[in-house]
């Protein structure tokens, strides 16, 4: 009787495993949590940015094309932050 109680114990804390083994996969979500997609982003379309585009096509040739310069010029002014209106000129007095 008392070789049964040892036995008994380990069968006991066997069963015990096994059935929080099951209980914690059951509480396992299986399916991946759904992705939500950004939508996508999409810039406006920008003239300066086709001009830009057309003048690096040009290569050297852009150096002599007015409507390259004037493309750079505004690109340049709105990378500094600079409005695109000229500023008066004042005349030496």
């Amino acid at each position: 009787m008392q070789g049964n109680v040892p036995i008994r114990i380990a069968a006991i804390v066997f069963v015990a495993i096994a059935i929080t083994a099951s209980l914690i996969d059951m509480a396992r979500d299986e399916d991946p949590a759904p992705v939500s997609a950004a939508p996508e982003m999409r810039p406006a379309a920008d003239p300066l940015r086709a001009t830009l585009r057309r003048c690096q096509q040009l290569g050297e040739e852009a150096g002599d094309d007015v409507d390259c310069l004037a493309a750079w010029a505004q690109s340049r002014d709105r990378f500094l932050g600079r409005s695109s209106d000229p500023a008066p000129v004042r005349a030496a007095d």
